[in-house]
């Protein structure tokens, strides 16, 4: 068998290709609040974490890509309409950023044969769940019964209780609920603040015909690679084209459709859980830009603030916002901008036009130091 064409990439090729593949640049029009989920299907997903220092990161990745969007549009998404799912895992996986987060319904033909595999969870855990057989019938008895419930409300019957070195012990409803929802047996119908409220998936989301476990995996990689432009090839087995970057050492995998051409460069303020820099290693070797999520970083310790959100400027990265939102004040305070450049006039502009975006998306008004 020939082998493959090499593709040599210049390094500002392949940001661009990677900025245009997470619908970043400014090349595809006004996107509408109704192209929501077509845009978290080509994302993958619309990562989900508990903390809201600036904005919950799910909308906020979402508010970058449609700018017309409004506060509760991801939410509805998945709680009224089903084009949006809450999903988790496998806990065991190759894939780096499988997390939990929002992903497009339609995907879910592909997303449910992954998460049954006898791979999708720890030996331990599987073990666990094995122990615990009627613990999962009650439960999915009581949602039957009673369900929609909130997570405080289902009872613990836990047979085998949960031991670890971790904090996992002592949540067993919290673990068994999570293992159902990867197994796409149980679903997050509603957030009441952080408080999950579940439900039977079957009695919530759309019937679908769930692909082979084949065809599921290598959906995958595809679609993976199709959101990233280009990896490396460590979990993407034969995804894509090979490419090398120049500059940098080793070979890449490349989305054979993915291009520069035409590339129209924007500016946008990205959640530190953004898909662009999700994978540390690449956002070093691609934009050699210094970053890190400061949240748990001692304050004296702190270089660009508790939750600084990175600036992307055509295919840089220019500078990060130390921003916070206070709630009860009304303001989105912005503490200090750290650039990476010398900002002129339009890259201050543009930045300060994102924030008032930002601001205004939580009903929240602008303080600039």
């Amino acid at each position: 068998m020939p082998s493959e064409t090499v593709r040599t990439l210049s390094r500002e090729e392949a940001r661009r290709i990677a900025v245009r593949a997470q619908l970043l640049d400014a090349g595809d029009g006004e996107r509408e609040a109704g192209d929501l989920p077509e845009v978290v299907a080509a994302l993958t997903l619309l990562p989900l974490n508990a903390t809201d220092i600036v904005c919950p990161s799910a909308e906020h990745v979402a508010l970058t890509r449609i700018r017309g969007l409004v506060a509760d549009d991801v939410r509805r998404g998945v709680e009224v309409e089903q084009s949006l799912v809450e999903h988790l895992g496998p806990h065991r996986h190759p894939m780096e950023a499988w997390s939990i987060g929002v992903r497009a319904s339609a995907d879910l033909p592909w997303l449910l044969p992954i998460g049954r595999a006898d791979d999708a969870i720890h030996p331990t855990t599987a073990a666990w769940l094995e122990a615990n057989e009627g613990f999962r019938q009650r439960v999915l008895e009581q949602l039957r019964q009673d369900g929609p419930l909130p997570q405080g409300d289902v009872l613990d019957t836990v047979d085998a209780p949960y031991r670890s070195s971790g904090w996992n012990t002592g949540r067993d409803v919290a673990m068994l609920l999570e293992l159902l929802q990867i197994r796409g047996e149980a679903v997050v119908v509603e957030r009441l603040g952080q408080a999950r409220v579940w439900d039977l998936a079957e009695r919530v989301l759309p019937h679908v015909e769930p692909a082979t476990l084949e065809d599921a995996r290598r959906t995958w990689r595809e679609r993976w690679l199709r959101a990233c432009g280009l990896a490396r090839p460590t979990h993407l087995g034969e995804a894509g084209v090979p490419a090398r970057v120049e500059g940098l050492s080793g070979t890449w995998r490349l989305d054979p459709a993915a291009s520069a051409e035409g590339f129209a460069g924007r500016v946008a303020v990205l959640s530190p859980l953004d898909r662009l820099i999700a994978d540390r290693r690449r956002m070093a070797a691609l934009w050699d830009y210094a970053y890190a999520l400061e949240q748990y970083t001692p304050a004296a310790k702190r270089r660009w603030g508790i939750h600084a959100l990175p600036v992307l400027d055509g295919d840089r990265l220019v500078g990060k916002v130390d921003a916070r939102a206070e709630r009860d004040r009304g303001v989105l305070l912005v503490a200090a901008l750290h650039w990476d450049v010398e900002a002129d006039a339009r890259l201050v502009d543009a930045v300060r036009d994102e924030l008032d975006v930002l601001a205004a998306f939580q009903g929240l008004r602008l303080a600039m130091p």
